[in-house]
């Protein structure tokens, strides 16, 4: 079970590539580092945005399953916000 992790710094105007997609099931921790109130994560496909999907709260951690060849986007809500992204590949 290879586990990676990375710190992501989003942008508000294009989605960032966070977790690409691969042959095997992906468990994906993912943490929104900003302690601010009203700053925003967004997470979903390529199209994500603030308009159309879910979001991380300021602190909040979320615990999604991808399944093979299913990727993840992000956007932030404002600019430059940080995103916490750990990945345990299934083998």
């Amino acid at each position: 079970m290879p586990i990676t992790h990375n710190l992501y710094t989003l942008s508000s105007g294009s989605a960032t590539l966070v977790v690409a997609p691969n042959t095997q099931p992906q468990q994906v921790y993912l943490h929104n580092a900003t302690k601010s109130s009203n700053e925003y994560i967004y997470i979903g496909t390529q199209t994500v945005g603030t308009a159309n999907s879910i979001h991380l709260d300021p602190g909040e951690s979320l615990t999604v399953q991808l399944g093979p060849g299913d990727d993840l986007w992000a956007i932030s809500d404002p600019n430059g916000l940080k995103l916490g992204v750990m990945v345990v590949k299934q083998d």
